[in-house]
């Protein structure tokens, strides 16, 4: 009688018949389903990238010395050790990192998931700042605008937490269509986009409503849009902008007069529209290259009265302080912040990932950018606030969500095998 059994390599012994599954030794596992048996392993974190260290850095830097400018903006007097202003400011940044955290620890993709949610919900918010019969205690304007909800000791901003969200949902569209590949496939990112804007604007605040369009650009170039399309719509976007200027509110019209006749050596508006564009001029000439002391460059701004000036002008706080030096050590934090930033998005090979990093930072290098035209002459007044320097409890725990997914991205390499995205062949 034959006996029962296999030689190692799998083949059966002469005079043998083949082993049956209740032959192999107890907890013996068929070698085609070991690999369906096997354990999933949990996706490693790469806790050591430069980038999202460096990105922190700076922004930690950046909002420190946020906190000390508002803090030298509140005058001459030192009696405290931090201006109520600074003493908050510097509570919401506490508040800011405790936001990024959070957004550190679920993987970047299951907060995707709720990116719609996330964009309803501040839509919605926006749409109940523009009741009418909200009551003036909960909705009250401030400068014009319609655009804080009074929370009693701090206020919300939806607009800011409306560019985070904005930017997960649009990255969520985008992320495997391929029709914004033709011309009529801008349609559903612009309405994504527009509806925000349009919100932001009727508050009215012109300059956040703007920082929009540059990102949506940036997003779909980084999705494989063709350029000759985003050259088209630019272009056309040129031609019409004259005719929107009769669009615009009496005081915004101001702004642009007066920024166009002071350009052209035309004073007449000193002590109304050109105010603050001059005051700025004049601080931050004043700064020279290497600042002024600390006593003395808190009665300068305090005796020329800067507007806004732990708001819109703090840069100029920053250059009359510490000089030239000071303000090209801050352009430095910016432009390694946005390197980061891009490396990050450079590096990532998921499309959500990469989307939403290119995002976040043309978001705020946009923001950064007009910013700092104002504060030098070189634009309008907008009210669009530094960002980490300005004050502002709603931007800064914005731009920390902004940070930490950022982080949140670089730290951890994709789950398994990504779906090709961004390469298309020119005749696609």
């Amino acid at each position: 009688m034959s006996t029962l059994g296999t030689t190692p390599g799998g083949t059966n012994r002469p005079g043998t018949t083949p082993a049956r599954s209740f032959d192999r030794p107890r907890g013996a596992v068929p070698g085609n389903l070991r690999k369906a048996v096997r354990p999933r392993t949990i996706p490693r974190l790469e806790l050591g990238r430069p980038e999202a260290w460096a990105l922190v850095a700076c922004s930690l830097a950046l909002a420190l010395l946020g906190v000390s400018m508002i803090d030298m903006s509140g005058g001459s007097s030192s009696a405290e050790v931090l201006h109520p202003l600074a003493m908050r400011q510097a509570v919401f940044l506490g508040v800011g990192l405790m936001a990024g955290l959070a957004c550190v620890l679920p993987h970047y993709r299951w907060l995707g998931r709720f990116a719609w949610i996330g964009y309803a919900a501040t839509i919605a918010l926006l749409i109940f700042l523009l009741i009418p019969f909200v009551p003036s205690w909960l909705v009250a304007p401030r400068n014009g605008s319609r655009g804080w909800i009074d929370l009693g000791p701090a206020s919300l901003q939806p607009s800011e937490l409306a560019k985070v969200a904005y930017v997960l949902a649009l990255a969520m569209y985008l992320r495997y269509r391929k029709n914004y590949r033709t011309f009529t496939g801008f349609i559903p990112p612009a309405i994504i986009t527009v509806v925000p804007m349009a919100l932001i604007l009727v508050q009215p605040d012109l300059g956040t409503c703007m920082l929009f369009i540059p990102t949506l650009f940036a997003m779909l170039v980084a999705a494989g849009a063709r350029m000759k399309h985003i050259v088209l719509v630019v272009a056309m976007g040129l031609v019409l902008a004259p005719f929107s200027y009769p669009l615009l509110r009496p005081h915004q019209k101001e702004r642009i007069v007066a920024m166009v006749t002071r350009v052209q050596g035309d004073y007449s508006r000193a002590d109304s529209s050109q105010y603050q564009s001059l005051k700025a001029i004049t601080l931050t000439g004043a700064g020279g290259v290497t600042g002024l002391d600390a006593t003395h460059s808190r009665a300068v701004i305090e005796f020329n009265a800067l507007p806004e000036r732990h708001n819109d002008m703090i840069f100029v706080m920053v250059v009359n302080r510490h000089g030239l030096i000071g303000g090209l050590g801050v352009l430095g934090l910016y432009l390694v912040w946005f390197g980061c930033a891009t490396t990050i998005a450079a590096r990532c090979r998921d499309p959500f990932g990469r989307l939403v990093a290119v995002g976040l930072c043309a978001m705020v290098a946009a923001q950064t950018v007009v910013n700092l035209g104002v504060c030098v002459g070189l634009l309008p007044v907008t009210g669009v606030t530094l960002p980490f320097v300005s004050y502002g409890g709603s931007s800064l725990v914005a731009l920390f969500l902004t940070v930490g997914l950022l982080v949140n991205i670089s730290i951890r390499p994709p789950l398994g095998p990504m779906r090709k995205s961004f390469e298309y062949a020119d005749d696609d």
